[in-house]
């Protein structure tokens, strides 16, 4: 089975800072989502992602899915990497490593993938 691309909560900020072409997916309950997201997240729950395959499949950019520990996010990028859709990239820890490591986190996502 080949492997998710995956990328860790230092690098992904550092990549914040640096870098507009990608996208910030959480996949979490509205319930987890209520507790804050990373900064410029975009809200799509996990049990809707086969409703929303053509989201993933036009984007331009790189999409960096998480969700609490890295566990669901790594599982959508695999299912997505099956269908065939490869500009997924997996946060390895979750916002639980994100806030661990001091990172700021928002109230509020930007937005709500419809």
């Amino acid at each position: 089975m080949a492997r998710i691309k995956e990328i860790n909560a230092q690098d992904l900020y550092r990549l914040i800072q640096t870098n507009d072409h990608f996208e910030l997916v959480d996949i979490r309950t509205p319930k987890e989502i209520s507790r804050g997201v990373i900064p410029n997240s975009r809200t799509l729950p996990m049990h809707l992602i086969p409703l929303k395959l053509n989201y993933f499949s036009i984007s331009p950019n790189q999409i960096v899915v998480y969700c609490r520990t890295g566990s669901r996010s790594a599982q959508v990028c695999r299912f997505l990497n099956q269908q065939g859709i490869h500009n997924v990239i997996s946060l390895r820890g979750g916002i639980v490593k994100w806030s661990n490591g001091g990172l700021p986190i928002d109230p509020e996502p930007t937005g709500t993938i419809v």
